[in-house]
Order: C-alpha cells, then sequence, then structure tokens
C-alpha cells in the first residue's frame, strides 16, 4: 500500500480508502508495534483493534479527517495495557498537531475565532485553548536562553493599575528577550538573576536613566553601556527650547517658528531657512544659542566612527559640555551636569552604530496587541503574548 507520510505527514500509516462528500474522509491503517508505554519492554500483543477519527489539515479547501485502525496491546513483561501512539498525534487528542498548528498560525496572523470555527469545524473556545496551548509551547522553548551579547533595555507603559514595564530587547537577533513588571531595581531583581550567563552581554543601549545604568552595571558586570542616540538629541532639544522660552515668551508660542526651532539645519528647505535667520537676527543671544544646539546635535549624531577621528571630536565635546554648565540660563546649566555625568555613555555612543530604535519599534507592536486585545488585567498573560509575537520566530516541529 503507498505510504501518506508524503501526503499528511505521518509515518508509518499505509492508505486503504479515499471518500469525498462533504469533506475529504481518508481510511488508513497501521502497522506499527511499539514499545510498552509503562515499562519500555518490546514483547507485546494485540489485544484489540478500534477506528480513531481525527481532523487533519485542510486539503483543496475541504476538511481532512482521518479513520485510522488502530491498536490496543497487552506488555509481556509487566502484563498492562496501552494504546498504539500514532506519530503526530498526541495522547486523548481527536485532531493532529498539523490541523492544531493550522489553526493556531491562522489565528496568530489575523484570522478571528468566528471564521475560524466556521471553516474548521471547531468552537471558538476550542480555537482560543488552542491558541494559548501554541503560545506556551514557544515560550517554553526560549526557556534557558543566554543573555543576549547587545542589550536593549527601556521602559513601556502597561496598565495604570501596574504602571510600566521593562524590556529587555535582545538587539543582535532583533528579538525581545524578556518583559519584566516595573522599572525599579526592586521589581526586577528576580527575574534578573535568573538569566543564565549574563557575563555574555557585552554592550547595553538604554536612555539617559540613572536606575537602568545602575541595574546593568550590577546584573551585567561585562557589559559597555552605550547612550542611545535618540534620546541623548532629544534632550539637548528639549532643554533648548526650555531656555528659548525664557529669552522669547511669546516667540515660543508660535507654531511655525517652533517646527523651524526643533528641525536639523540640513533638513530645512531655502526659504525655511531664510525665515529662521530673519527671526534669529532679531535675537542675537537666541541665535548663538541656536548655533551651539546644531553644532552639538551634529557632534552627536557621528556614529561608527575610528578612536582616531574622535580624538578631536571627544575634546570639543567636553568643552561644550563645560560651556553649557557655565552658562547663566538654567535649562542649558542642567542640560551640561546631565551630559557631564553621562559623558563616558555618549563617547561609546559615537563609535557604536546600534540604537534601542529596534525596542521602541517592539513597544509600537507590543500596543498593538494591547489593542487587538482590548487591554490585558493579567501581566503573566501579556508577557506570554509578547515572546510569543516578538521573541520567537522558529518554524514549529510537530510535537509526538
Amino acid at each position: 500500500m503507498p505510504s501518506l507520510d508524503c501526503i499528511i505527514g505521518l509515518p508509518g500509516i499505509e492508505l486503504e480508502n479515499a471518500m469525498v462528500v462533504d469533506s475529504i474522509e481518508v481510511y488508513a491503517k497501521t502497522s506499527l508495534r511499539p514499545a510498552c508505554i509503562h515499562c519500555g519492554g518490546s514483547r507485546s500483543r494485540i489485544k484489540a483493534s478500534f477506528n480513531r477519527r481525527l481532523k487533519h489539515t485542510r486539503q483543496g479547501n475541504r476538511m481532512m479527517e482521518l479513520i485510522i485502525r488502530s491498536r490496543k496491546f497487552i506488555c509481556l513483561v509487566c502484563h498492562r495495557y496501552f494504546n498504539l501512539r500514532i506519530p503526530g498525534v498526541l495522547p486523548g487528542r481527536r485532531s493532529t498537531e498539523s490541523f492544531r498548528q493550522e489553526v493556531y498560525e491562522k489565528h496568530h496572523g489575523g484570522m478571528s475565532q468566528r471564521l475560524l470555527s466556521r471553516t474548521h469545524g471547531i468552537g471558538h473556545a476550542t480555537v482560543e485553548r488552542w491558541y494559548q496551548d501554541f503560545n506556551l509551547y514557544r515560550v517554553k522553548e526560549m526557556q534557558g536562553r543566554c543573555a543576549p551579547k547587545v542589550l536593549g533595555i527601556d521602559e513601556h507603559f502597561f496598565t495604570r493599575k501596574d504602571g510600566f514595564a521593562t524590556t529587555l530587547c535582545d538587539l543582535g537577533n532583533h528579538k525581545i528577550y524578556d518583559v519584566i513588571l516595573g522599572r525599579s531595581e526592586l521589581s526586577v531583581q528576580s527575574m534578573l538573576e535568573r538569566i543564565p550567563e549574563r557575563y555574555r552581554t557585552r554592550v547595553a543601549v538604554m536612555d539617559l536613566s540613572e536606575t537602568y545604568r545602575q541595574i546593568v552595571k550590577k546584573y551585567f558586570p561585562n557589559a559597555l553601556i552605550v547612550a542611545d542616540r535618540f534620546h541623548v538629541i532629544r534632550l539637548v532639544n528639549q532643554h533648548f527650547l526650555k531656555s528659548w522660552q525664557l529669552l522669547d515668551p511669546t516667540g515660543r508660542k508660535n507654531r511655525g517658528l517652533l517646527s523651524l526651532m526643533r528641525r536639523h539645519e540640513k533638513n530645512l528647505k531655502p526659504e525655511q531657512k531664510i525665515k529662521l535667520q530673519s527671526y534669529l537676527n532679531l535675537n542675537p543671544m537666541l541665535k548663538e544659542i541656536y548655533d551651539f544646539k546644531q553644532k552639538l546635535c551634529t557632534l552627536l549624531g557621528l556614529k561608527s566612527k575610528n578612536k582616531a577621528y574622535l580624538r578631536p571630536v571627544v575634546h570639543d565635546l567636553i568643552e561644550m559640555i563645560n560651556q553649557l554648565r557655565q552658562t547663566t540660563l538654567e535649562p542649558l546649566q542642567t542640560l551640561g551636569k546631565t551630559l557631564d555625568c553621562w559623558k563616558e555613555e555618549i563617547g561609546r555612543m559615537l563609535r557604536f552604530s546600534r540604537s534601542n530604535g529596534i525596542t521602541e519599534g517592539f513597544h509600537t507592536k507590543m500596543e498593538m496587541l494591547s489593542r487587538r486585545a482590548f487591554g490585558f488585567r493579567s501581566f503573566p498573560n501579556y508577557r506570554l503574548r509578547v515572546l510569543a509575537h516578538c521573541g520567537w520566530d522558529v518554524v514549529f516541529a510537530i510535537r509526538n
């Protein structure tokens, strides 16, 4: 008899007959003689035969049902009964793992429970139960992973009740490593201590958060901390706008000027540059601060530079930080103190090319997951969903 292994993916099944009515009914049998599931003995005797009806994957837009003639055995070693285990079908299941995986992947891709219930002949609750089962299987496959070599750490909002959560991202492989509820050292301590081989982490990218800096120094001792470029330049722009508010409160309220002031000089059109310069010429002090900000942002925008190139650049950066600390405007003094506190991490940023943009992109995807689920009350359920969608991209192996 021809083997169905190449057609339905179940080894050891032989075709007997096939009928097409509303669905495809495939009658098959198996000649497998397994070892005892209780003691592992190889000596057994057939006690009875029975038909097992299983739902299988769709073929030609029709449901396929397998009617397999299975057997019941008695072990001649331990004298206990056991049923034949069919490869690709877990005990007690009335559907193959291929069928369950097909339902999971369609629901994972956005197909609703109602549509899957109509097309695959199963209930809404069954779709949800299978989906949760495969999510648990995915997360279980990820247990025991080593710490990432390039770590991105950032916070994102979870709920009003539970507050913020901490995201650990594997920037080298573009995956979410884990999500932890809370953003203080006390709340993330227990989870971080369970991460194996934390010494493997060589680089940690973060925003200018003192809490996260202390966490990385304590739990990832070999990691070099790199400041995230986007957050550093944003901090410079924020303090510049505060200084503008002090110098010209009226001009700060002009939305057109606000848009021009926020942008980098190289991104302005010629007519926009003329308009901005005409305004700055009326405020010489503001013009000096604006030119200083543009020079500082240009310097901070450098990346992937070698040590020889960066020696004069770092000298200029330190000089600019000292000028900020000596100014009379309070926002610029605060900016100078912050940059001076993080000057080592900012210096590494100029040599490094990675940023936390990958982590921020995953935060957008997490927000989409929350919207599709109409919010999460349980953080473990939220973590399970995030890891299944953002931290696992390996092809499933059929479970036996």
